[in-house]
C-alpha cells in the first residue's frame, strides 16, 4: 500500500522559515510529479508549488521568490522550504504524488493526510 506521510509542520513567527517533508513509500514504480497543495478551512484546496521528474518546477503566484519544491529521486521525498512567512501561509498543507504502482501501467494521485503550518504575526 502506498502512503504519503508529511513532516516538519509547526509554529512559526512572522518572517520566518520552515521546511516540510514527505516521504512516499510503498510498491513504487516510478513518480512523475510531486506537489504541495494548502487549505484553510473554509477554502479550497490550493496548489503551491509543484516538480516534475525531470526538475521543472511550478509555482503559485503567493510564493514565488519565498517558496522552493525539490525532490530526491533515490529516496522517494519531496520538499518544500518556505521563507518570509507571513500569517497568509497558515494552512494545512498537503502532499501529493502522481505515481505508478509497481504492476499497474498507469499513474494515479495519491494524498498525504496533510501537516499543519502555523503562522504567528
Amino acid at each position: 500500500q502506498v502512503q504519503l506521510v508529511e513532516s516538519g509542520g509547526g509554529l512559526v513567527q512572522a518572517g520566518g522559515s520552515l521546511r516540510l517533508y514527505c516521504t512516499a513509500s510503498g510498491s513504487i514504480f516510478s513518480i512523475r510529479t510531486m506537489a504541495w497543495y494548502r487549505q484553510v478551512s473554509g477554502y479550497q484546496r490550493e496548489l503551491v508549488a509543484m516538480i516534475i521528474d525531470g526538475g521543472t518546477t511550478n509555482y503559485a503566484d503567493s510564493v514565488k521568490g519565498r517558496f522552493t519544491i525539490s525532490r530526491d529521486n533515490t529516496k522517494n521525498m519531496v520538499y518544500l522550504q518556505m521563507n518570509s512567512l507571513s500569517s497568509e501561509d497558515t494552512a494545512v498543507y498537503y502532499c501529493k504524488a502522481e505515481l505508478r504502482v509497481s504492476g499497474t501501467t498507469y499513474f494515479a494521485q495519491y494524498w498525504g493526510k496533510g501537516s499543519l503550518v502555523t503562522v504567528s504575526s
